[in-house]
């Protein structure tokens, strides 16, 4: 072993780059600098440029035969692979964003979802499991029927009484569709190809069909839209309109706003939740930030922040390499247990639906939480529902065990509609 040593150290190419100058070393590293940016660089567009030979949607005539099922597989590689944290941010902040129009603010308080914290952070993670279902798992799958099944059970009491209006249903519809786009757009390495915008366009499309959300208000509405590009601008534009006339200062806005922030800083240290707050101001526009009755984050930390997404932006673009598969975001179990129950893989708030493993009551995560005094999967017995989910059960306590059959009846006419079909005919 000491006479390879020896050998290596006595190589005329070590001992080469020991004889080089400063100056030249400095050169050398600035070359390879250069080198490995140019690399990363050129390595950064590999996915999209995949996605684009895997789907061939070139032009805009080919987008209008878009599957939605090819759309769904688009949405989902940019979701678990391209712009994981972002995308599930703008998820996160477009229904969040609902809650700047008062009539739903109200309702939302007048059936008790955000009576309490508890309340608070078990609709998050329910609504959280229902829109993750139909996103994660492919259209025409159970999973995913079952999801829009539960989802159309849970509103139609509210929609056939008035409680909730068909604008309302568009518009929450539309922030879905439009605020991964915009986020993407404000805090991403890069925007959204044409390709993947009329995937996120014609996905959203679909599932408004199959939530039987009514498209009458936008201009082709009746007519038809030309692809999800189209369909896309013609929603956005409404939905601006709709904020003018609707988002407006309301005293409730600021309840739930508050209770929703507590789950949106809910893994921050104590004495680090009111930078939590003030960075969830900072990615409010003005328009909502008034509806919520909010004040603008000290110019000091807005432009912290703004710096802080330059710098991401940046690294993300010319230092960091793809993420590998095996890095993606999973947040649910591939596969039901011998009980028919599905968990989640990835949580934020409240440990809902997380399956009480010894990774996940004594890995660095689970020190972490324990370290703020929060609860961990399995704890308080049955309170945080560790045995997991059935989809079909999902809902606020008071839907438990109600509209079995028919969320299976809903199921079935899904499962004769949605078959991956383009939804522009």
């Amino acid at each position: 072993m000491a006479s390879v040593m020896s050998q290596i150290m006595q190589s005329p190419m070590l001992n080469k780059l020991f004889d080089l100058s400063t100056k030249e070393r400095l050169l050398y590293g600035a070359l390879g600098v250069i080198a490995y940016i140019f690399l990363a660089s050129s390595l950064r567009f590999q996915r999209r440029l995949a996605l684009q030979n895997k789907y061939s949607y070139k032009t805009r005539d080919s987008m209008s035969r878009m599957t939605h099922h090819d759309a769904w597989a688009i949405q989902k590689t940019i979701l678990q692979m391209e712009f994981p944290f972002i995308v599930l941010k703008s998820l996160q902040f477009a229904l969040f964003r609902t809650y700047g129009i008062p009539s739903i603010s109200t309702l939302l308080l007048k059936t008790s979802q955000f009576s309490d914290s508890a309340t608070s952070f078990k609709r998050y993670a329910d609504t959280g499991a229902l829109i993750g279902e139909f996103m994660a798992f492919d259209p025409h799958s159970e999973r995913a029927q079952t999801a829009i099944a539960r989802t159309k059970f849970l509103h139609k009491g509210y929609r056939a009484s008035g409680k909730i209006l068909d604008d309302d249903m568009l518009y929450t519809l539309s922030l879905f569709a439009t605020e991964p786009i915009r986020f993407a757009s404000l805090y991403e390495w890069r925007e959204m190809s044409e390709m993947e915008r009329a995937a996120v366009g014609t996905y959203w499309k679909s599932l408004g069909d199959a939530l039987d959300i009514s498209y009458e208000k936008l201009p082709s509405g009746k007519s038809g839209f030309q692809d999800g590009i189209h369909w896309l601008e013609e929603i956005s534009v409404w939905s601006h309109q709709y904020e003018v006339r609707y988002m407006k200062p309301h005293e409730r806005n600021r309840e739930i706003a508050d209770k929703t922030i507590d789950v949106l800083v809910y893994n921050l240290p104590g004495f680090m939740k009111p930078l939590g707050v003030y960075f969830v101001s900072f990615l409010m526009d003005e328009r909502l930030r008034n509806a919520m009755m909010m004040t603008p984050p000290p110019a000091f930390f807005n432009a912290l922040f703004a710096l802080a997404f330059q710098i991401r932006k940046l690294s993300l673009r010319y230092v960091a390499l793809p993420r590998p598969s095996f890095l993606r975001l999973d947040v649910f179990t591939e596969e039901p247990n011998q009980h028919g129950r599905n968990f989640v893989l990835f949580y934020e708030g409240a440990p809902f639906y997380v399956q009480p493993t010894i990774w996940n009551r004594w890995g660095p995560v689970a020190w972490f939480k324990w370290a703020l005094g929060q609860p961990l999967p399995g704890d308080d017995g049955d309170k945080y529902y560790p045995q997991g989910y059935r989809t079909a059960e999902l809902g606020p306590r008071y839907f438990e065990g109600k509209g079995q059959k028919e969320v299976i009846d809903m199921r079935e006419k899904l499962r004769a509609q949605r078959m991956g079909q383009n939804p522009f005919p």
